[in-house]
């Protein structure tokens, strides 16, 4: 799994950040000057995407953070066993299980035959984010 980095000053609401080992959506974002001599701090509320968890990190603008590569990729659902989906990727044709997803409207619209959306993320997770089609 990729990642790249950026200073935290770049990042706005929106971006992507490894916060604790695990990639989170930027949801809110300050900027404070401090004293004379101090630096401007960040103040950053993000979104855990494996576990849904909010996250705040603080640290100077200037600091360099990770910056998680997400590959937003298509797979088809060839079966669902207990908490478990195996998806076979549209591009690849490789066949893998995912763990079933928690948010009930993806769930419901899971069966076999359906296209969905999945993500590739550090540390090397696989999510299932949205049902593509009309289902």
């Amino acid at each position: 799994m990729s990642k790249t980095y950026a200073t935290l000053g770049e990042l706005k609401p929106g971006n992507f950040i490894m916060i604790d080992g695990e990639p989170c959506k930027i949801v809110e974002m300050s900027k404070a000057k401090t004293g004379k001599h101090g630096s401007a701090k960040a103040h950053v509320v993000a979104i855990s995407l494996i576990s849904g968890s909010k996250k705040t990190f603080v640290a100077p603008v200037d600091t360099r953070v990770e910056v998680p590569i997400i590959e937003k990729r298509v797979g088809q659902v060839l079966a669902i066993t207990g908490d478990s989906v195996q998806l076979m990727d549209m591009e690849t044709y490789d066949t893998f299980e995912v763990p079933l997803p928690e948010e009930e409207e993806i769930k419901s619209k899971l069966e076999p035959g359906v296209e969905v959306e999945y993500w590739v993320m550090p540390p090397g997770v696989y999510k299932i984010m949205r049902v593509r089609g009309g289902k």
